[in-house]
Protein backbone atom coordinates (compact mmCIF):
# COMPACT_ATOMS: atom_id res chain seq x y z
CA UNK A 1 0.00 0.00 0.00
CA UNK A 2 1.31 3.44 -0.93
CA UNK A 3 1.20 6.14 1.75
CA UNK A 4 1.77 9.88 1.52
CA UNK A 5 4.60 11.44 3.52
CA UNK A 6 5.46 15.12 3.87
CA UNK A 7 8.91 15.73 5.39
CA UNK A 8 9.30 19.06 7.18
CA UNK A 9 12.92 20.09 7.59
CA UNK A 10 14.60 21.57 10.64
CA UNK A 11 16.41 24.86 11.12
CA UNK A 12 19.18 25.76 8.65
CA UNK A 13 17.84 23.24 6.12
CA UNK A 14 15.67 23.17 3.03
CA UNK A 15 13.59 20.40 1.53
CA UNK A 16 16.60 19.42 -0.57
CA UNK A 17 18.37 18.06 2.51
CA UNK A 18 15.42 15.72 3.11
CA UNK A 19 15.67 14.11 -0.31
CA UNK A 20 18.12 11.34 0.59
CA UNK A 21 15.68 10.07 3.22
CA UNK A 22 12.75 10.64 0.87
CA UNK A 23 14.47 8.35 -1.65
CA UNK A 24 14.39 5.52 0.89
CA UNK A 25 10.68 6.04 1.48
CA UNK A 26 10.01 6.15 -2.26
CA UNK A 27 11.93 2.91 -2.73
CA UNK A 28 9.43 1.36 -0.29
CA UNK A 29 6.62 2.49 -2.60
CA UNK A 30 5.43 5.68 -0.94
CA UNK A 31 4.69 9.19 -2.20
CA UNK A 32 6.98 11.74 -0.53
CA UNK A 33 7.05 15.55 -0.58
CA UNK A 34 9.86 17.73 0.80
CA UNK A 35 8.75 21.38 0.82
CA UNK A 36 11.02 24.23 1.89
CA UNK A 37 9.47 26.41 4.57
CA UNK A 38 9.12 30.17 4.44
CA UNK A 39 12.28 31.70 5.86
CA UNK A 40 14.67 29.12 4.41
CA UNK A 41 14.08 29.69 0.69
CA UNK A 42 16.50 31.64 -1.44
CA UNK A 43 15.62 35.33 -1.29
CA UNK A 44 13.44 35.07 1.85
CA UNK A 45 13.70 37.98 4.28
CA UNK A 46 15.14 36.26 7.32
CA UNK A 47 14.91 39.40 9.41
CA UNK A 48 11.12 39.36 9.33
CA UNK A 49 9.95 35.78 8.80
CA UNK A 50 8.26 34.34 11.88
CA UNK A 51 6.92 31.00 13.04
CA UNK A 52 3.42 31.70 11.74
CA UNK A 53 4.86 32.34 8.27
CA UNK A 54 6.63 28.98 8.30
CA UNK A 55 3.49 27.18 9.47
CA UNK A 56 1.39 28.98 6.85
CA UNK A 57 3.79 27.88 4.11
CA UNK A 58 3.44 24.22 5.11
CA UNK A 59 -0.36 24.50 5.30
CA UNK A 60 -0.47 26.10 1.84
CA UNK A 61 1.72 23.36 0.40
CA UNK A 62 -0.58 20.60 1.65
CA UNK A 63 -3.65 22.46 0.42
CA UNK A 64 -2.20 23.30 -3.00
CA UNK A 65 -1.12 19.68 -3.50
CA UNK A 66 -4.55 18.56 -2.21
CA UNK A 67 -2.92 16.00 0.06
CA UNK A 68 -4.97 13.85 2.46
CA UNK A 69 -4.12 11.04 4.88
CA UNK A 70 -0.71 12.67 5.24
CA UNK A 71 1.98 11.20 7.45
CA UNK A 72 3.56 14.50 8.48
CA UNK A 73 7.17 14.20 9.63
CA UNK A 74 8.93 17.03 11.44
CA UNK A 75 12.63 17.14 12.27
CA UNK A 76 13.93 19.29 15.15
CA UNK A 77 12.51 22.83 14.62
CA UNK A 78 10.12 21.16 12.18
CA UNK A 79 8.27 19.85 15.24
CA UNK A 80 7.09 23.40 15.91
CA UNK A 81 5.78 23.59 12.35
CA UNK A 82 3.99 20.24 12.21
CA UNK A 83 2.37 21.05 15.55
CA UNK A 84 0.96 24.25 14.07
CA UNK A 85 -0.14 22.44 10.92
CA UNK A 86 -1.93 19.76 12.94
CA UNK A 87 -3.75 22.46 14.89
CA UNK A 88 -4.99 23.93 11.60
CA UNK A 89 -5.77 20.88 9.46
CA UNK A 90 -5.84 17.67 11.48
CA UNK A 91 -8.54 16.36 9.13
CA UNK A 92 -5.92 16.01 6.36
CA UNK A 93 -3.42 14.16 8.52
CA UNK A 94 -3.03 10.46 9.25
CA UNK A 95 -0.12 10.60 11.68
CA UNK A 96 2.43 13.03 13.12
CA UNK A 97 6.02 11.81 13.33
CA UNK A 98 8.45 13.87 15.44
CA UNK A 99 12.13 13.12 14.66
CA UNK A 100 14.10 14.41 17.64
CA UNK A 101 11.76 17.35 17.35
CA UNK A 102 10.30 20.03 19.58
CA UNK A 103 6.82 19.37 20.95
CA UNK A 104 5.40 22.71 22.13
CA UNK A 105 2.66 23.65 24.52
CA UNK A 106 0.35 26.53 23.67
CA UNK A 107 2.14 29.85 24.17
CA UNK A 108 5.61 28.30 24.09
CA UNK A 109 8.51 29.13 21.79
CA UNK A 110 11.35 26.91 20.65
CA UNK A 111 13.72 28.94 22.81
CA UNK A 112 11.63 28.02 25.84
CA UNK A 113 12.69 24.38 25.33
CA UNK A 114 16.45 24.75 24.79
CA UNK A 115 19.24 25.29 27.35
CA UNK A 116 19.98 28.90 28.38
CA UNK A 117 23.44 28.80 26.79
CA UNK A 118 21.85 28.13 23.39
CA UNK A 119 19.51 31.10 23.82
CA UNK A 120 22.43 33.36 24.74
CA UNK A 121 24.37 32.18 21.68
CA UNK A 122 21.37 32.61 19.36
CA UNK A 123 20.68 36.10 20.72
CA UNK A 124 24.25 37.18 20.01
CA UNK A 125 24.33 35.62 16.54
CA UNK A 126 21.00 37.18 15.58
CA UNK A 127 22.07 40.61 16.79
CA UNK A 128 25.15 40.45 14.59
CA UNK A 129 23.48 38.96 11.50
CA UNK A 130 20.24 40.79 10.76
CA UNK A 131 18.10 38.60 13.02
CA UNK A 132 19.30 35.39 11.36
CA UNK A 133 21.26 32.64 13.09
CA UNK A 134 23.81 30.13 11.83
CA UNK A 135 25.44 27.38 13.86
CA UNK A 136 29.19 27.56 14.42
CA UNK A 137 30.86 24.59 12.77
CA UNK A 138 32.32 23.33 16.06
CA UNK A 139 28.81 22.88 17.50
CA UNK A 140 27.51 21.33 14.29
CA UNK A 141 30.34 18.82 14.17
CA UNK A 142 30.35 17.75 17.84
CA UNK A 143 26.66 17.98 18.84
CA UNK A 144 24.62 17.66 15.65
CA UNK A 145 26.48 15.20 13.40
CA UNK A 146 28.73 13.33 15.80
CA UNK A 147 28.26 10.04 13.90
CA UNK A 148 29.90 11.32 10.70
CA UNK A 149 33.54 11.60 9.71
CA UNK A 150 35.05 15.05 9.33
CA UNK A 151 34.71 15.33 5.51
CA UNK A 152 30.99 14.51 5.67
CA UNK A 153 30.48 16.91 8.57
CA UNK A 154 32.17 19.68 6.57
CA UNK A 155 30.27 18.92 3.36
CA UNK A 156 26.91 18.86 5.12
CA UNK A 157 27.69 22.09 6.97
CA UNK A 158 28.30 23.82 3.64
CA UNK A 159 24.69 23.04 2.65
CA UNK A 160 23.14 24.88 5.61
CA UNK A 161 21.56 28.33 5.31
CA UNK A 162 21.00 31.16 7.83
CA UNK A 163 17.79 30.66 9.78
CA UNK A 164 15.20 33.35 10.69
CA UNK A 165 15.51 33.87 14.43
CA UNK A 166 11.90 34.93 14.94
CA UNK A 167 10.86 31.34 14.32
CA UNK A 168 12.75 30.46 17.54
CA UNK A 169 11.36 33.32 19.64
CA UNK A 170 7.72 33.46 18.46
CA UNK A 171 5.18 31.77 20.73
CA UNK A 172 3.03 29.13 19.06
CA UNK A 173 -0.76 29.27 19.38
CA UNK A 174 -2.53 25.92 19.67
CA UNK A 175 -6.27 25.60 20.17
CA UNK A 176 -5.85 22.37 22.11
CA UNK A 177 -2.94 20.36 23.48
CA UNK A 178 -1.29 18.01 21.00
CA UNK A 179 -2.16 15.13 23.33
CA UNK A 180 -5.84 15.82 22.64
CA UNK A 181 -5.56 15.46 18.85
CA UNK A 182 -7.38 12.39 17.55
CA UNK A 183 -4.70 11.38 15.07
CA UNK A 184 -1.78 9.00 15.40
CA UNK A 185 1.45 10.35 16.87
CA UNK A 186 4.95 8.90 16.92
CA UNK A 187 8.25 10.04 18.37
CA UNK A 188 11.47 8.90 16.68
CA UNK A 189 14.42 9.20 19.04
CA UNK A 190 17.93 8.99 17.55
CA UNK A 191 19.99 7.65 20.43
CA UNK A 192 23.31 9.44 19.85
CA UNK A 193 21.67 12.82 19.37
CA UNK A 194 23.44 15.35 21.60
CA UNK A 195 22.08 18.49 19.94
CA UNK A 196 20.11 18.73 23.17
CA UNK A 197 22.18 17.72 26.21
CA UNK A 198 21.16 14.37 27.64
CA UNK A 199 20.37 16.11 30.91
CA UNK A 200 17.65 17.98 28.99
CA UNK A 201 16.60 15.22 26.59
CA UNK A 202 14.31 15.07 23.60
CA UNK A 203 12.74 11.90 24.96
CA UNK A 204 10.91 11.59 27.32
CA UNK A 205 10.93 15.28 28.28
CA UNK A 206 9.25 16.45 25.07
CA UNK A 207 7.78 13.25 23.65
CA UNK A 208 5.51 12.71 26.64
CA UNK A 209 3.61 15.86 25.68
CA UNK A 210 2.06 13.90 22.82
CA UNK A 211 -0.11 11.87 25.17
CA UNK A 212 -0.61 8.46 23.60
CA UNK A 213 2.24 7.96 21.12
CA UNK A 214 4.44 5.31 19.51
CA UNK A 215 8.12 5.39 20.39
CA UNK A 216 10.67 4.32 17.78
CA UNK A 217 14.39 4.48 18.54
CA UNK A 218 17.41 3.99 16.33
CA UNK A 219 21.16 4.60 16.57
CA UNK A 220 22.38 7.87 15.13
CA UNK A 221 22.92 11.59 15.57
CA UNK A 222 20.62 14.57 15.15
CA UNK A 223 21.60 14.79 11.48
CA UNK A 224 20.97 11.30 10.16
CA UNK A 225 19.49 13.02 7.10
CA UNK A 226 23.15 13.42 6.12
CA UNK A 227 24.97 10.69 8.05
CA UNK A 228 22.68 7.67 7.58
CA UNK A 229 19.61 8.51 5.49
CA UNK A 230 18.79 4.89 4.64
CA UNK A 231 18.60 3.89 8.31
CA UNK A 232 16.56 6.98 9.11
CA UNK A 233 14.12 6.20 6.31
CA UNK A 234 13.63 2.73 7.80
CA UNK A 235 12.92 4.24 11.23
CA UNK A 236 10.47 6.76 9.75
CA UNK A 237 8.60 3.90 8.09
CA UNK A 238 8.38 2.15 11.46
CA UNK A 239 7.10 5.35 13.06
CA UNK A 240 4.71 6.24 10.26
CA UNK A 241 2.91 2.98 9.60
CA UNK A 242 -0.56 2.21 10.96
Amino acid sequence: MSDTYVLIHGAWHTGAEMEAVAAGLREAGHHVHCPTLAGNRAGDDRSRTGLADAIDSAVRFIEEQDLVDVRLVGHSYGGMVISGVADRMAQRLRRLVYVNAFVPLDGESLNDMVPPHYVAMFDALAAANGNAVSLPFEIWREAFINDADLPLAQASYERLNPHPYRTFTDKIRLREPLAALRIGKSYLNCLQDTAMPHGLPWHPRLSERLGLFRLVECPGSHEMFFSNPKRLAQAILEAGRD
